[in-house]
């Protein structure tokens, strides 16, 4: 009579193990790909150190735009709010002329904004991806144009500004500062890497335009870093004074030239000017909280995605 085994077999060592290892390294990549990050105490204090190096100068710019001039000319500076905030911000809004200078200045830098945004787009694209003759000739001009110091294009924009009547006018402004060497560098680094040869070509075969190609794929590859592009645009043509400085006036500035007013005097008022300061700053700070969610989170799809 014929004796059957009803146990199972014994299993292999790595057919037995194949399963909780692969469990163990699911658990792994979720713990890691999936779950939170968090830093030890150190990356806390170095990350609170650097975040209170930069509040500091803003919370003693608005401490000293709410104390009187005499106040401030005292040895003891003060550490505390006083009560002449909002009295120096509305003397600092009219004598400034900061109405107005806010307006322009929106509009000044926007423009900007857009037109480097675009306009570098376009030109990093086509020395990244595109075949002309002399294009690493062309590249190194326009690397070149970056070691140019801005004081000695100076009296060439200023003739040709005097030349065409623009002084006084915001196109003066505009206008030289409508494209960067800088963004054209940044996007075309961007896109040699951000964007595969293989998408451009498969949108050709697709029968395809150079514009539908630049509007469905190059674009879209390029957004995080048109949005880093437009911020750091956006705040140096904010922060811009050199130019507009000698293109503008008083009664049609930018923000900046308008600050330069409030200094004026045998003894300037420095709570007033740490007033307007602070109504220059505001903006920024705004945009900052309204669209910087979106901007470092562009970035770091991009850098995912990468």
């Amino acid at each position: 009579m014929a004796v059957v085994n009803t146990q199972p077999a014994p299993q292999d060592a790595a057919t037995a193990d194949g399963p909780e290892r692969g469990r163990r390294a699911r658990r792994a990549k979720a713990g890691t790909a999936g779950g939170h990050l968090h830093g030890g105490w150190l990356t806390y204090t170095i990350l609170a150190v650097f975040a209170l190096g930069s509040i500091v100068p803003l919370v003693y710019s608005a401490i000293a735009a709410s104390h009187s001039k005499a106040r401030l000319s005292e040895a003891t500076p003060p550490f505390w709010f006083g009560g002449r905030l909002f009295t120096n911000l509305e003397r600092a809004w009219d004598d400034a002329n900061l109405g107005k200078a806010m307006i322009n200045t929106i509009f000044v830098a926007g423009t900007i904004t857009v037109s480097t945004v675009l306009f570098a787009t376009l030109a990093g694209f086509a020395f990244a991806k595109l075949r002309f003759r002399a294009k690493n000739v062309l590249m190194l001009l326009v690397i070149g144009t970056m070691m140019v110091p801005p004081q000695l294009t100076v009296v060439p924009m200023f003739m040709a500004v005097a030349e065409l009547e623009w002084s006084n006018h915001l196109q003066a402004v505009i206008l030289p500062m409508m494209v960067s060497a800088f963004g054209v560098f940044f996007m075309r680094q961007y896109l040699v890497q951000a964007l595969p040869t293989e998408l451009i070509e498969a949108a050709r075969v697709d029968g395809s335009n150079s514009l539908r190609v630049v509007w469905h794929v190059v674009f879209p590859a390029a957004r995080p870093a048109m949005a880093v592009l437009g911020m750091l645009t956006f705040v140096l043509a904010w922060n811009e004074f050199f130019w507009p400085m000698i293109a503008l006036t008083q009664q049609n500035p930018t923000v900046q030239v308008a600050l330069t007013g409030l200094g004026q005097g045998y003894v300037p008022d420095q709570g007033v000017i740490m007033a307007g300061a602070l109504l220059g700053t505001l903006p920024l700070l705004i945009a900052f909280v309204l669209f910087g969610k979106q901007i470092v989170g562009g970035i770091m799809h991009g850098a995912l995605k990468g």
